[in-house]
């Protein structure tokens, strides 16, 4: 018996489609679940260094829970390149203006780093509201 290696034509044609509802979760559960099924974690013909996951659809990410003082205690930090430059947001402030990057953020720490997860990471669509224009690719609902 030989072991089963996913090739990257077959995992590209057989991608599916699942929508995560954000409303009212903490962050990091949704974060998990969505990159879990990126990876391809959930299927039985799962293989690491193949991007052989189905697509991620978050929707109303602006409705997300951070659980005890994150809102204010959380920060997230940029630099500009320049002496000095450093910049930070507190998790409340990109809530308000950005909650889809906040999203990307905590998915994309959570997947490999490199070619593969930049490839990955195109896979996760995130929307502020609870409408999204893929309802064409007929996405399955993934209950958290």
């Amino acid at each position: 018996m030989r072991t089963f290696v996913k090739t990257k034509e077959a995992a590209e044609k057989n991608a599916g489609w699942k929508v995560i509802d954000a409303r009212g979760l903490p962050l990091g559960r949704v974060a998990s679940r969505a990159a879990s099924i990126i990876k391809g974690k959930h299927l039985p013909t799962y293989t690491p260094h193949v991007n052989g996951g189905d697509f991620v659809i978050v929707i109303n990410a602006d409705k997300i829970m951070l659980t005890g003082k994150k809102l204010d205690q959380k920060k997230y930090f940029r630099h500009s390149g320049y002496v000095g430059g450093i910049m930070e947001t507190s998790a409340r402030e990109l809530l308000e203006k950005n909650p889809e990057k906040m999203m990307r953020n905590a998915v994309k720490g959570m997947i490999p780093s490199g070619a593969l997860g930049h490839r990955m990471i195109k896979k996760l669509k995130v929307y502020k509201g609870s409408e999204h224009p893929h309802s064409a690719q007929q996405p399955e609902p993934v209950e958290i």
